[in-house]
């Protein structure tokens, strides 16, 4: 619209009347700039829920959109592809129509507080398992602390991938 708006501007100072095509150039022009589909511009999406998911529901990609994204004011941090948000869980509740954010989305935990799990200390040669319970939800990798349930001493360890806890030393 601008750019037409300026042809019609040069040819009423000359006195002679616009030149169609410069008026289609210029709206074509007009929409290369204002449309991100216009394949000069990156195309952007984000993912929004269909329905509203609560927080600990685990996120299932039927319950999702992919979307463009029509604001450019849109800050960074949300989901752009289905990819990324794929086995997580959401820490908040999520709203239909709404981009998710990145931060209100966790891994899924490993180890629940309260459970019985195998605690492992290895050093060198040496190896000892005991049974205890974790003070704390946590995801593979995560440090966290737990109780041997034998001899209720609290020790810090690693969340492996098969649900042990690897203790540290001291």
């Amino acid at each position: 619209m601008t750019f037409r708006r300026a042809a019609e501007m040069t040819a009423q100072k000359d006195g002679s009347a616009p030149r169609a095509r410069h008026v289609v150039a210029g709206i074509l022009l007009a929409a290369a700039f204002l449309s991100p589909s216009a394949g000069l511009a990156e195309r952007l999406t984000a993912v929004i829920p269909k329905q509203t998911i609560y927080p600990g529901e685990a996120i299932d990609a039927s319950r999702l959109e992919v979307v463009d994204v029509t604001n450019p004011d849109l800050t960074d941090g949300y989901v752009r592809t289905l990819s990324e948000i794929d086995g997580k869980v959401s820490k908040r509740t999520l709203l239909p129509g709404r981009v998710i954010l990145a931060s209100a989305l966790r891994e899924q935990y490993a180890v629940e507080r309260g459970s019985t799990v195998r605690l492992v200390f290895s050093n060198g040669g040496l190896t000892i398992s005991a049974a205890g319970s974790p003070l704390q939800d946590a995801a593979i990798g995560d440090l966290i602390r737990a109780r041997n349930i034998d001899t209720g001493v609290i020790v810090s360890g690693t969340v492996m991938a098969d649900g042990t806890i690897h203790v540290v030393a001291k």
